[in-house]
């Protein structure tokens, strides 16, 4: 099963465009150190679309 984590960058690894609105931090979920979604410009965004993925993994995992 993968294993999903919300992963934050700062500075100059914003990309340009979240940069150029002020921010100097995002966040993005990554899916085995690969990022699957983002940027995010919250953590909590992140979180609720991390949540969201490891809902979808572990349904996909289950057996009946």
């Amino acid at each position: 099963m993968p294993t999903i984590h919300v992963m934050s960058v700062i500075g100059s690894a914003v990309p340009a465009p979240l940069r150029a609105d002020g921010l100097l931090a995002c966040w993005y979920v990554v899916s085995d150190g690969v990022a699957v979604s983002g940027p995010f410009t919250s953590r909590a965004a992140a979180q609720l679309k991390a949540t969201s993925e490891t809902d979808k993994t572990t349904r996909h995992s289950t057996r009946h």
